[in-house]
């Protein structure tokens, strides 16, 4: 069985504790206005053209976004990197795009990477179907969940769908006894005012604690905006700021506030 990736990061240090291997899946079912990475949407290899400055010269290259691995490739990977993965406490994580959206091949490289000792992490929208929830569930140490927002018609509006399976499979990693980090993408306009803040606190005060290892606000970036015009996609955030150190700390200390542990950035 082989697996799309589209990217590969090594010495990742964001995307679970130690130092790790990340591997960005491709395909993903939402449609966030803020995504970052925006060839990760769409599960196929894409051609695309990007252009390099020299000088005043302009070259436009082509470039193929997407590979198929193998679990086994992707451990080659990672063993290369074990020393530093062992000795920081690291391992793997799987982000994307959606890694559940391939999740015949998730779930056997988790399940490889298990049989060597190796931490391993899922970073999910959670928006998958229950079956295949539970076809990982047994191999993942860790999950990355990203909680956007409480209502349903505004999840809906600015991803493209509805929150209810998503809140549905969280509270089941966590009635299932997994260690979780929520993550907060802070968007402005969309969750930053204090009425959504307010919400999304109460609603991670109000769970179990001792699965939940912390909460991660990630502020909002233009970082991945360039790629839209490589991938002939709108890019709907262009007039949207990026939220201020000082509005990070607010959200963090408002956080903290209810026994909440809270770090901002990943």
């Amino acid at each position: 069985m082989k697996g799309l990736i589209f990217n590969i990061k090594r010495y990742a240090i964001h995307d679970g504790p130690g130092i790790r291997v990340t591997y960005f899946m491709k395909g993903c079912p939402l449609e966030c206005r803020w995504c970052h990475n925006p060839e990760g949407i769409r599960r196929e290899i894409q051609e695309v053209e990007r252009v390099d400055r020299i000088g005043n010269k302009q070259f436009t290259v082509k470039e193929t976004v997407g590979k198929y691995y193998t679990s086994e490739e992707l451990l080659d990977i990672a063993m290369k990197d074990m020393v530093f993965i062992e000795e920081s406490g690291g391992g793997v994580t799987f982000s994307g795009g959606e890694p559940l959206m391939q999740e015949g091949f998730l779930s056997e490289s988790l399940k490889m990477f298990n049989l060597y000792g190796i931490h391993t992490v899922v970073d999910t929208s959670g928006y998958a179907s229950r079956s295949t929830i539970d076809l990982i569930l047994p191999f993942t140490d860790l999950f990355l969940f990203d909680i956007k927002h409480l209502d349903p018609e505004m999840h809906k509006e600015y991803t493209g769908v509805s929150n209810e399976k998503i809140l549905d499979n969280y509270n089941y990693i966590l009635g299932k006894g997994k260690q979780v980090i929520i993550r907060i993408p802070v968007i402005p306009g969309f969750n930053d005012d204090i009425k959504q803040m307010t919400a999304l606190r109460d609603f991670v005060a109000s769970q179990p604690g001792a699965n939940i290892n912390r909460v991660d606000l990630l502020p909002y970036h233009r970082i991945g905006s360039s790629k839209y015009r490589r991938f002939k996609l709108e890019y709907k955030m262009q007039d949207i700021d990026q939220p201020s150190t000082g509005k990070m700390k607010e959200m963090k200390g408002f956080f903290a506030g209810s026994g909440v542990n809270v770090k901002i950035g990943g």
